[in-house]
């Protein structure tokens, strides 16, 4: 290709082709480090899959050149739009998930600068990281060390090369190469991409240099392959033996890495019985049809487990790896000195309950730890009782909280015989948080998570760098947990793209809305008024209310305000509602003597709190989820941010709440005075504000969150024959509470 770009300016040495959607939420920090362009020499094109990559690539724009895409664009045509776009000599193809280590573009441009024109490909080393490591060294250090990769050899002379891991990120090609091959080239497949490359390339030049970061996802977070996708993995090293036909030395590697390849995919993937048949069938065959010539097999174990591939026998190869089971199984138990039996009463009833037939007409709820009836799965439970009334709803609830349920309402106490028995049976487990480590995920049951927020503050494995938030949390039962869900609902792209990083697993996202939210849309003046009546709001006064969140960084509740001192600015005709966090249920937000004006109610215990939020004219708040659901009523909402640096430092924090605010934020007490002894607190500023944070947040809300949710679990609707969600614009909140008294 020519070397120099448009308007005879010299072409860079190397283009780095972004590409793919931001599924985990890493391209803005990927971005971060080529921008503003690690040097002259480097030049940034970015192929955007989807809107969360298009809206992320947006700021990056005067830096990158973005070519956006469409959803769903697979990895071999982002490449191709994005290489069609390059001027670099070199291409290096990143993955939008992936990384680059701090300065290693620039480098990379340095030294493929001094190749010589013969060479087509550099290998380099490359790190991982995983969801519990971070940057470990690859296992290709060695091969990468060898003396002679400055000046290239061909692959003939040196096809170790190939067992280099097969990424196209720990690899550059010269864009004349790609250009003049790419139908070869290119493909979803990476590893099949990133062999033909070094097949095709005339000269291999390699540094040790590490140019790459691999985040590998968790396997359960990627969708189970289809039988497809599994033969196309024989098929892989079919194409790859017939580039390199004619090349003896290329062809044994390429064998070897066949066989070992097939092999451990046939043993640790669990493909079905008729797919795993057929595919060892072909893979038995590949390995015949191209064992090189005089190749005597290897000895020990795996000269054994290859015999038996090329034998074809199926049966025999699954009845040898059960045999070698068994063994390390005894082995092991042996080693510990004893099996563990389930001999409790309890486990024995579980376990009888899990061996029976699913009752699909049960369902188990819970929320906040067997609290009681509440929150979106109580919005579930009682549209299930329209639409599904053959389906018996049984709540978990501790015994402590089990005398403040609604009457009739049917549950278990954790623990008790009853309880393991409705466990082990229920076609249909629904929570806002998790159920018990030692709940069995049944196959032909159906685990919906709810949640029961919109995040602000980091959960799940983005907590893993925030000590405070972290303490004594098990991430991998986290995740054990989180496998098993089949459903997880969502009021907002925002809160999908945050589940997805946060509890990375195979589970199907509902973008339906929070059911608990329908109250918002479905409450008329009637209700409005019952709800300030039973709180004691006489009408005509304002109700502030007051929810503030949990501080991870403090050891309990501390007041954030002067509550009494607040009261008395505000004036007669103003009460407080003081909501303290669950998590500070033996301390009252409100001090006894704050309490004898009667203009200050702790509403703590208060259920539902989405009767509060009718009732109230205005919301305070800080860092609570509780702004997002109540930002559905288009009522004014104000942020007490007095903390916010050393929360966002502490918490870890998904984007900063003071520069996009639902309303005015105010520092310290004076200032939230200020806001509301004025009309600060409802005036132009403060409804922009608002609206911009009602389009963002407030996504899926329109008062049908529930009937969708029941739709698609309980009677198995397909999600383009649900009720579609409103536009904002043609949604109708619940009257304000002075409008509820005209």
């Amino acid at each position: 290709m020519s070397d120099t770009a448009a308007g005879d300016r010299p072409a860079p040495a190397l283009t780095v082709v972004v590409h793919g959607p931001d599924a985990r939420g890493h391209l803005a920090g990927l971005l971060d480090s080529l921008t503003p362009r690690p040097s002259p020499d480097v030049e940034v094109v970015v192929a955007a899959v989807g809107a969360w990559a298009r809206e992320t690539v947006e700021p990056y724009a005067a830096d990158v050149t973005p070519v956006l895409l469409p959803e769903g664009t697979g990895d071999a045509a982002a490449r191709a739009a994005g290489a069609a776009r390059a001027a670099g000599r070199w291409l290096h193809f990143v993955r939008a998930r992936d990384g680059l280590p701090s300065g290693a573009p620039r480098l990379l441009a340095e030294h493929a600068a001094s190749l010589p024109e013969a060479v087509d490909a550099l290998l380099f080393d490359h790190v991982r990281s995983t969801w519990r490591t971070s940057a470990t060294p690859s296992p290709d250090g060695g091969p990468l060390t060898a003396a002679g990769g400055a000046a290239g050899v061909t692959l003939d002379e040196a096809p170790r090369l190939l067992r280099v891991t097969p990424l196209l990120g720990n690899r550059l090609l010269r864009t004349s190469l790609w250009r003049a091959r790419e139908p070869l080239l290119n493909s979803d497949d990476e590893a099949l991409a990133a062999y033909t490359a070094l097949l095709l390339a005339d000269r291999v030049a390699w540094t040790s240099l590490r140019g790459y970061e691999d985040r590998r996802p968790r396997p359960a977070e990627l969708p189970s392959p289809s039988r497809e996708e599994y033969l196309d993995r024989v098929d892989r090293y079919e194409r790859l033996l017939e580039t390199g036909r004619g090349r003896p030395s290329v062809t044994a590697v390429l064998y070897d890495l066949m066989v070992h390849d097939l092999l451990r995919t046939f043993v640790r993937s669990g493909m079905p019985d008729p797919v795993a048949r057929e595919f060892f069938r072909r893979a038995s065959a590949a390995a015949v049809r191209h064992r090189p010539a005089g190749t005597p097999r290897p000895a020990g174990p795996e000269g054994l487990r290859r015999a038996l591939l090329e034998s074809g026998s199926y049966t025999g190869y699954r009845a040898t790896r059960a045999a070698n089971r068994a063994r390390r199984t005894v082995r092991g138990a042996l080693r510990s000195g004893r099996r563990r039996l389930g001999s409790r009463l309890d486990e024995v009833a579980y376990r009888r309950s899990l061996a029976g037939p699913v009752d699909r007409e049960l369902a188990v709820f819970s929320a906040y730890w067997d609290r009681g009836v509440a929150c979106n799965p109580a919005a579930v439970a009682a549209k299930l009782g329209e639409l599904a009334p053959r389906v018996h709803p049984v709540w978990v609830v501790s015994a402590a909280n089990a005398a403040l349920l609604p009457p009739g309402t049917d549950h278990v106490v954790p623990g008790t015989r009853r309880y393991w028995e409705t466990l082990g049976r229920a076609g249909f487990l629904v929570n806002n948080v998790n159920f018990p480590n030692a709940v069995v995920k049944r196959p032909d049951a159906i685990h919906l998570q709810t949640h029961h927020g919109t995040p602000l503050k980091r959960m799940g494995l983005d907590q893993m760098p925030y000590p405070a938030a972290a303490r004594g949390t098990d991430f991998a039962a986290l995740l054990d947990r989180v496998d098993r869900w089949d459903f997880s609902v969502s009021a907002n792209s925002h809160s999908t793209r945050a589940w997805r990083g946060a509890y990375p697993s195979r589970w199907v996202s509902l973008d339906h809305g929070y059911p608990r939210n329908d109250v918002y849309y479905t409450a008329g003046a009637a209700e409005v008024r019952a709800a300030r009546e039973r709180l004691g709001i006489a009408p005509g006064h304002r109700a502030v209310l007051y929810a503030p969140t949990h501080r991870d960084y403090e050891a309990g509740w501390t007041p954030r305000l002067d509550l009494a001192e607040l009261s008395r600015r505000l004036g007669e005709d103003t009460v407080l509602l003081v909501r303290g966090h669950y998590f500070h249920e033996s301390a009252s937000p409100v001090p006894a003597e704050a309490r004898r004006s009667g203009r200050i109610v702790d509403v703590s215990p208060y259920e539902p709190v989405e009767e509060l939020c009718l009732a109230a004219d205005v919301l305070v708040t800080d860092y609570s989820s509780i702004m997002f659901d109540y930002a559905n009523l288009d009522r004014p909402i104000v942020v007490h941010a007095d903390d916010w640096e050393i929360y966002r430092l502490t918490r870890g924090v998904y984007f900063d709440l003071p520069a996009g605010p639902p309303g005015p934020v105010s520092r310290t007490q004076e200032e939230l005075t200020a806001i509301l002894t004025t009309d600060a607190w409802r005036d132009e500023g403060s409804t922009t504000a608002r609206a911009s944070f009602r389009r963002r947040f407030c996504e899926y809300d329109d008062g049908r969150a529930a009937e969708r949710v029941v739709r698609r679990v309980f009677l198995g609707q397909d999600a383009e024959d649900l009720p579609p969600v409103l536009p904002p614009e043609e949604r109708s909140p619940a009257p304000t509470p002075e409008e509820a008294t005209r």
